[in-house]
């Protein structure tokens, strides 16, 4: 099984849906397929538009994860911060949601909003089935 990230947010995004070319990470397919991108926006995102976060492990940041995998979920979060405030407008927000492949339409474990370009990273816990909505 794979952990896979979503993201949601109200505008259309240029995707990357060629394989994974090394970078960090790309917004485009990986491991979810339509099916699992439709359960994620009807089951736990708010968005008219969803998209994978493609790496080789989603975004995770948990006490229970090994050290070296929650430092890259750290890069990973910050990056992705730092393109969708490119993308959006003040006031708008982008919704991210992980869980295992298959796992879309399970409950949540819980929900925070955040504010795009301010929060400590290293204070923050964002576990498997948590809903983070980061606002502009």
């Amino acid at each position: 099984m794979s952990l896979a990230s979503y993201i949601g947010c109200n505008i259309e995004l240029s995707i990357n849906d060629d394989e994974y070319s090394g970078d960090f990470f790309y917004i485009g397919s990986c491991f979810a397929g339509e099916r699992e991108l439709q359960n994620a926006k009807k089951y736990q995102l708010t968005t008219p538009y969803v998209y994978e976060v493609s790496s080789p492990w989603g975004i995770e940041i948990s006490e229970y994860m090994d050290q070296e995998t929650c430092a890259e979920s750290k890069e990973k979060l910050l990056e992705l911060c730092k393109r969708m405030d490119n993308y959006l407008e003040k006031g708008d927000y982008f919704e991210l949601f992980s869980c295992w492949i298959g796992e879309e339409s399970d409950k949540r474990e819980g929900e925070i909003t955040l504010q795009i370009n301010n929060f400590d990273i290293d204070q923050i816990e964002i576990p498997e089935k948590m809903l983070v909505r980061f606002e502009k």
